[in-house]
């Protein structure tokens, strides 16, 4: 995990990092989970892999208790980090891109609202986010992460407590792409 930048907000941070989510050292990492909540391919199945199979025997109890039919799109719940560095893991499901036609933008935003308002319900302030959608689901990425950042900066701009917010990108390519949209937020300037 290589940290590229550290921006102050407020009373927060927001970070920059490039590596393999699964390898953070934040309280808590996201993972971009699909309704099944048993795994998948990507992000997913990468997290499902290094937390081993407790991580799974707790979403099977979350999925037969409270989510049936699956986690629907947007909604997030939380479990233990297990294997992983991180103590936490929020699952949250993003949308499947369909055209920007079908409430995408808005779930992909309620993904990220509720992933950390369930961090601020239990006391974390560290939170790694990957680029939810931007895979498999083929959500365009610089309109994902345009809606990941207002989300997060909304949220900040709520709270009184400071938060690490990292944004987790698996390539420089992908790093380098939401530099250029913090540099249009007015968020950095490029010489920090």
């Amino acid at each position: 995990m290589r940290r590229i930048l550290s921006i102050p907000y407020g009373n927060s941070q927001i970070v920059i990092e490039i590596g393999d989510i699964t390898e953070s050292d934040a309280e808590a990492i996201v993972n971009a989970a699909n309704s099944s909540l048993m795994g998948g391919g990507g992000v997913d199945g990468a997290i499902h892999a290094a937390a081993g199979p407790e991580m799974d025997q707790e979403l099977a109890r979350i999925r037969m208790e409270r989510y049936a039919d699956g986690l629907p799109a947007g909604k997030a719940v939380m479990t233990r980090g297990y294997r992983l560095r991180s103590k936490y893991v929020i699952h949250t499901v993003g949308p499947i891109w369909r055209g920007g036609h079908d409430n995408e933008d808005e779930t992909l935003a309620s993904a990220y609202r509720n992933s950390l308002e369930l961090s601020a319900e239990n006391g974390i302030h560290d939170v790694a986010f990957p680029a939810i959608s931007t895979g498999i689901y083929g959500f365009p990425f610089d309109r994902a992460e345009r809606i990941a950042l207002e989300t997060v900066l909304s949220f900040l701009r709520e709270k009184k407590e400071g938060y690490v917010i990292r944004f987790v990108f698996y390539t420089e390519k992908n790093a380098q792409e939401f530099l250029r949209i913090l540099k249009e937020y007015g968020i950095y300037r490029g010489n920090e």
